[in-house]
Formats: C-alpha cells, sequence, structure tokens
C-alpha cells in the first residue's frame, strides 16, 4: 500500500530509500530531506508491504505534470516491479496528462521499459550524461 510519508523523514529507513536516489553526498541527502519539509514543497509517498517500507517515490505536481524527483526501492526488493508499481499507482491518484523524470544513465532503461520516451539532457557534469524521461498518459474516455 502507498501513503504519504512526509511526517517520517526522520526515520532512518526513509532517509536510506532517500539517500539511494540522490548522488552520494550527505549534502544531497539533506537538500532533498529539506524539499520535503516544505509546507507547499514535495511530496514524499511510500510503498509499504507486510508492514515494511520497500519503496518510496517523491514528487511534485505542476498544473497537469507529475515530476517525480525520487525513486528508491531496497536492494533486496529490486527487480519485483515495486518501482514500476509506484508509478502506476501514482498516476492513478493524481491522473497528470504527463510524467516527468529527470535520471543518469544507470536508471534509464527502468524509465524506458515502463514507456517512456527519453531525451538526453547531455552531459550536466564532466562525464556525467543526464537524461529526461516523459510519459504521456492517455487521455481518459467519458
Amino acid at each position: 500500500m502507498m501513503k504519504d510519508i512526509s511526517s517520517r523523514l526522520e526515520d532512518l529507513e526513509v532517509k536510506k530509500l532517500i539517500a539511494y536516489s540522490v548522488f552520494p553526498d550527505p549534502e544531497h541527502l539533506d537538500q532533498a530531506v529539506e524539499a520535503y519539509r516544505k509546507p507547499d514543497g514535495l511530496k514524499l509517498y511510500g510503498y509499504e508491504e507486510e508492514g515494511v517500507l520497500v519503496g518510496i517515490i517523491g514528487f511534485d505536481k505542476v498544473a497537469d505534470e507529475l515530476w517525480i524527483k525520487h525513486i528508491a526501492v531496497t536492494p533486496e526488493n529490486r527487480g519485483k516491479d515495486y518501482g514500476r508499481g509506484m508509478i502506476v499507482e501514482l498516476m492513478v491518484q493524481q491522473e497528470p496528462a504527463r510524467v516527468i523524470a529527470e535520471t543518469d544513465e544507470e536508471s534509464v532503461d527502468f524509465f524506458r521499459s515502463i514507456g517512456f520516451e527519453i531525451y538526453s539532457l547531455g552531459e550536466t557534469s564532466p562525464g556525467i550524461e543526464r537524461f529526461r524521461c516523459v510519459y504521456e498518459a492517455e487521455e481518459q474516455e467519458n
């Protein structure tokens, strides 16, 4: 089950999952956590199975676009479709026209496998290529 876990930002398991999705630097982790603390800031949802937190997805919704800022699954649960499931459930809840994520080369195939279109943003830092992943949600029939 997926639910808002913004109130659990101090929990070690939550911070560990956020850390998996940011550049491995304590400063980047602190910046990410602070973005979820702001009253009108990013939203952080967690996916629990049998009372155990197995993944997180952080996002911002701007008009009809849903921007995925962070997504991570515990190492022992990767490859079991939890990441895909969190994105699908979030799309059902939020009903965006478009879902957008920016990622590195390591994660781009995950987004491609779900049906995202992939666009290179070039090297944003020397030797590090970033990608914009865009999913156009199908229009709902009335």
